[in-house]
């Protein structure tokens, strides 16, 4: 049957392809890559442009001007075409602008699909109505009716492939796309946008790269793409087209080797943050990213923000553990494998949601979740009930809660939940070390940015873990006794601390209304478990209505807190001062700009009221007569980023300085490049670097 039909295809076109359309300017048909097709079976056409010399068609974004080829099918019940297939375009430059398309030869395949109810030998009857644009100086539109039809034979699977027609296939294939790039980001940056893809799967050697934005308005199409290499990242700099805030951020990369070879991947881009290792500074690198996190993780633990529960953690230690013997060592094994365990349990569910979040498009950094006012009014509610508890108010959850016991039981779990609540505490803040480690760990693939996380973690429980598996410093700690009890209860007003401080971000976040709303919650709550305590010992019938009294009170607070992102937020001046008389205005990429275009010097400063390093730098380091004073006299404008609620100016700022979260605090001399600071602030730091760049100066303090 094939050798037949074989033959009928040499002298009976027809039945493989349909007659070629011709016009002044192309010469198009369509064709079937093989002679026949078995009902099931799925096979591919080509649509061939061949185009005269110095004229072009269009890719699927034209780019400047043009319009794409299109096809609308008349095709028998049941019979299915697939979309056109883009091989690689060429920039065609007009004047000015440019243009995304093809020149000499276009070929675009289409699957087409016969169902499996197809009768046998029954041929498959299809029609193309095809329009296309075809551009020299002048635009021409054409069209063309293609009739094709395809025999059907009795073969399981795909029929033979028709030779005269097996070099344009192969051909067309060579020039789809070899792959889909996934964790690429698109972000702001210094010159436009920037484009910066994971190069792993990229040749090894790049001679050169080029984006082709797959919708119109992403970038000017004609203007040049720097591009550059660096630890494993390729990164290309565009100029942002007409609607570059809408339009989708993928396209189709474009990368010739060394060897001269021309490949061409989908690029699934998603906006955000660029990554601190594209930063002015340099690449981190895997290794640093790795070191960095577990640094920043061990800091995590002298960090102010998690000082509510340094003490629990004592605690958590000295009972049960400081005893002898084999019991008392596997103890203390387990309380640190589980205190461990809770620590990376937070931090890989935190991770796969911020991973996550970022994929679908969203432009997120490290400490997100308080800029979601029902997350804050979460962190109260834990912090208030976990101070109720441990003043002896009420008694819930008796193995999450404990802080220690004398059977593996309680203790594993309170040392579980401690680790929780401990990451819980420690996620929004960003250590020294660590910003530079999440802002590389953001553009990796998902396995490496989970595990730099998951470092991040490790390093914040590693203190523990060592103190309970380390029988020596095991017998460092004090030997438990009646005190226990007081220091437990002394420890809920650091947590009414916490919760006040909560209701103090959320006041920032959503004004007065928000912070109603929380103070009603945390009384409904306090009333339902209270309505708890009350019935716990009562028959079933007052029981169940007590129960179902405290599940409507808790009911009442979750609502509460869920309707305050529902909340407008406060207004804020245009400026604050300080009671130093040291005033900001807020920042914006354009009140930065218009100042440097000045030769002014500036002091950005990105906080959060969430932020409790970036509060105690500001009342330690910055709200000094002496710096106001420094300020004033060397005419320094003070911008202040909020990123209290999200804010995706201030996420860009962030990102294009190597960092995912905040403080951070950057110094712009009238001349010169922007130095970062530390992100542990003290006066002497910023006086020094006004110092530096101030007329005279040698560059050196003092």
């Amino acid at each position: 049957m094939g050798i037949v039909l074989l033959g009928l295809s040499l002298f009976w076109p027809g039945l493989v392809h349909a007659n070629p359309v011709t016009t002044e300017n192309v010469t198009a048909r369509l064709v079937a890559e093989r002679i026949e097709v078995a009902p099931g079976d799925t096979l591919d056409l080509a649509l061939v442009f061949e185009i005269r010399p110095g004229w072009h068609t269009y890719w699927r974004n034209p780019g400047d001007s043009g319009d794409p080829p299109r096809i609308h099918w008349t095709l028998p019940e049941g019979v299915e075409a697939g979309p056109l297939r883009w091989p690689r375009p060429e920039v065609i430059p007009v004047g000015p602008l440019a243009n995304y398309g093809y020149s000499e030869r276009a070929v675009h395949l289409i699957a087409l699909t016969v169902p499996a109810q197809w009768p046998i030998g029954e041929p498959v009857h299809i029609r193309a109505d095809v329009d296309w644009l075809v551009c020299e100086e002048e635009c021409i539109p054409e069209s063309g009716r293609f009739d094709l039809t395809l025999p059907t034979g009795a073969a399981v699977g795909p029929g033979p492939i028709d030779p005269l027609q097996a070099d344009v296939f192969a051909a067309a294939r060579a020039g789809l796309p070899d792959g889909r790039i996934e964790g690429a980001v698109l972000g702001v940056a210094d010159a436009g946008l920037g484009l910066v893809i994971p190069s792993g799967g990229l040749p090894e050697e790049i001679d050169g790269a080029w984006f082709f934005a797959g919708e119109w308005g992403l970038i000017e199409h004609a203007a040049e793409q720097p591009w550059r290499l660096a630890d494993g990242l390729l990164r290309i700099d565009l100029s942002p087209g007409a609607l570059s805030d809408e339009a989708s951020p993928e396209g189709l990369l474009v990368i010739a080797d060394a060897g001269g070879e021309v490949r061409s991947y989908e690029v699934a881009a998603v906006r955000g943050p660029l990554p601190g290792a594209m930063a002015p500074d340099g690449p981190i690198g895997l290794p640093l990213a790795f070191l960095f996190a577990l640094l920043g993780g061990l800091i995590l633990n002298l960090m102010p923000c998690v000082f509510p529960i340094l003490a629990m953690k004592a605690l958590s230690l000295i009972n049960g553990l400081s005893g002898q013997g084999p019991e008392a060592a596997r103890e203390r094994v387990l309380h640190g494998l589980a205190y461990t365990a809770g620590v990376l349990l937070f931090f890989a569910v935190l991770a796969v949601l911020l991973l996550a979040l970022r994929a679908g498009g969203s432009a997120v950094g490290w400490g997100f979740q308080l800029q979601y006012p029902p997350f804050v009014v979460f962190m109260a509610y834990v912090f208030f009930v976990i101070g109720l508890s441990l003043a002896g108010a009420v008694t819930i959850g008796a193995r999450l809660m404990s802080l220690g016991g004398a059977r593996t039981g309680s203790g594993t779990a309170g040392a579980f939940g401690t680790g929780a609540l401990a990451a819980l505490v420690a996620a929004p803040c960003t250590a020294p070390f660590m910003g530079a480690a999440l802002g590389y760990a953001v553009i990796l693939s998902w396995p490496l940015a989970l595990a730099i996380i998951l470092t991040l973690g490790f390093g914040l429980a590693l203190p523990f873990l060592l103190l309970s598996l380390v029988p020596r410093l095991a017998r460092l700690l004090p030997k438990p006794g009646a005190w226990m009890e007081t220091l437990k209860q002394a420890l809920a007003f650091p947590m009414f601390a916490a919760a006040a401080w909560l209701v103090w971000v959320l006041s920032v976040q959503t004004g007065s209304a928000g912070v109603a709303l929380v103070l009603g919650g945390l009384v409904l709550l306090a009333f339902g478990l209270w309505l708890r305590e009350r019935t716990r010992g009562l028959h079933s019938t007052r029981r169940r209505w007590g129960l179902a009294a405290t599940s409507a009170a808790l009911i009442g607070a979750l609502y509460l807190g869920v309707v305050t992102d529902r909340l407008a937020a406060p207004t804020r001046s245009e400026g604050e001062a300080s009671a130093s008389g040291l005033a900001s205005e807020p920042y914006s990429p354009e009140r930065l700009a218009a100042a440097r275009d000045e030769r002014r010097p500036v002091f950005v400063n990105m906080t959060a009221a969430w932020c409790i390093t970036c509060l105690v730098n500001e009342r330690v380091a910055l709200s000094t007569s002496d710096l106001a004073r420094s300020f004033s006299d060397a005419g320094v404008l003070y911008l202040k980023g909020d990123w209290t609620n999200r804010d995706l100016a201030i996420t860009a700022y962030l990102a294009d300085h190597g960092r995912n979260g905040v403080p951070l605090y950057v110094y712009y001399p009238p001349d010169g490049d922007p130095q970062v600071l530390p992100q542990i602030l003290t006066e002497d730091i910023v006086l020094s670097a006004i110092r530096s760049s101030a007329p005279g100066s040698s560059g050196h303090d003092g």
